[in-house]
């Protein structure tokens, strides 16, 4: 207890000259779990508070025994996604001796470190890796709360709901800020949170907001912008019949259709300040372009990324940064890069609409790319229409 003690002081001293950082630091659990902690140093008393009664509750819920796999064990508690139901095993922790549990009852804590150790040693019981989060409003206020790699977006979303009172909605989103790039994303409400939150670094300041974004789901309420793109006309004063027969084609089938989007992007170049006009296609499996000096033909085109492992990202201000020849941008990379990189694909549009064009048709590209390879159950989670047809 002596060298916990230490380690966890000297730990304090290290997080005392860092701030508005959502991470910062990895605490290593018997060599196999990674508890990604922010600075509860840093947090209010009547927050820390919360935590630490969360934590309890959390930790009784789960000890609590489990007689049907089916059932819910608390009543209260939402289950966890389907996904994980067949391959997550039941949750357990080590058993508490008598001593060791009076100990906490009659040693209720008082000081805020008192507080931070109780909070530590609850999260170091834990069998799946958990975050500790913390989440901006868009009125500068915050929550703090605790997700598992179980919980995906839409699980995090809801428990929000409850913390701020905040009307439920499909427009709500966890969105991402990235300084040191200067890009932004809202996380899809498939994707398991701590994945991608444990990729930020020791010293990121990326910051979490909880935003209403009206653009997150267009391509359910206007599905004519983006499967009829060429048609700018009819796109317009298409009437919601038309668009639920729309949205039924594409999106209602055993596979999503992607968006046959093409069109002249701007690449910059690696390493250089300079942005070369290409004419790129948009397919299921990635962009393609057309080679200086051959055609669109199907056997011409050079692949230029696939969706595997990249996300999609806006960026801003990449005209001063970058002298790019507008300011709608978007790039294209792997999750786990923070900085700069050869290996980050920068892209500039022509105006707002083509981007808003491209960068929502690679989420629906990249989504059906990820049903198609690895889990059919994606589509009926993150591509069926959270829409109700009339």
């Amino acid at each position: 207890m002596d060298e916990i003690d230490a380690m966890f002081s000297d730990l304090l001293g290290e997080m005392d000259h860092l701030s508005q950082v959502s991470f910062f630091f990895f605490f290593e659990v018997e060599s196999t779990n990674l508890v990604c902690l922010n600075s509860l140093n840093e947090l209010e008393d009547h927050d820390l508070d919360a935590l630490v009664a969360d934590l309890e509750s959390k930790s009784t819920d789960q000890q609590s025994p489990t007689h049907n796999g089916n059932s819910n064990p608390t009543g209260n508690e939402t289950a966890p996604p389907a996904v994980y139901q067949e391959s997550e095993p039941v949750v357990t922790f080590p058993v508490v001796t008598t001593q060791s549990s009076r100990a906490v009852k009659m040693n209720e804590p008082q000081t805020k470190a008192d507080k931070i150790k109780v909070a530590l040693d609850k999260l170091k019981e834990a069998k799946v890796r958990k975050l500790i989060i913390k989440v901006l409003m868009s009125d500068n206020s915050s929550k703090t709360l605790m997700v598992d790699e179980r919980q995906t977006v839409r699980d995090v979303l809801d428990t929000l709901f409850e913390k701020t009172h905040c009307e439920s909605s499909i427009e709500w989103s966890l969105y991402e800020t990235n300084p040191d790039l200067q890009t932004e994303r809202a996380f899809e409400d498939h994707e398991c949170l701590v994945e991608p939150l444990s990729a930020w670094s020791r010293h990121s300041e990326n910051k979490l907001y909880f935003l209403s974004t009206p653009q997150k789901y267009m391509m359910f309420t206007e599905p004519q912008i983006f499967y009829m793109w060429k048609k700018k006309k009819s796109s317009s004063d298409m009437n919601s019949q038309a668009k639920e027969l729309l949205i039924k084609e594409h999106f209602g089938g055993s596979t999503t259709i992607v968006p046959n989007l093409e069109g002249v992007l701007y690449l910059k170049e690696d390493g250089k300040k300079v942005w070369k006009p290409r004419y790129f296609m948009l397919r299921a499996s990635g962009i393609y372009y057309v080679p200086k000096g051959k055609t669109k033909s199907s056997t011409d085109l050079a692949c230029f990324v696939r969706f595997e492992k990249v996300n999609v990202y806006t960026a801003s201000s990449y005209k001063q940064k970058y002298r790019a020849p507008t300011d709608f941008c978007f790039l294209l990379k792997h999750p786990c890069i923070q900085k700069e990189s050869p290996y980050i694909k920068i892209l500039c549009c022509e105006d707002k609409h083509a981007l808003l064009l491209w960068v929502n048709s690679i989420r629906i590209a990249k989504v059906r790319f990820i049903a198609a390879r690895y889990d059919a159950r994606i589509v009926a989670t993150s591509l069926e229409s959270p829409y109700p047809s009339s």
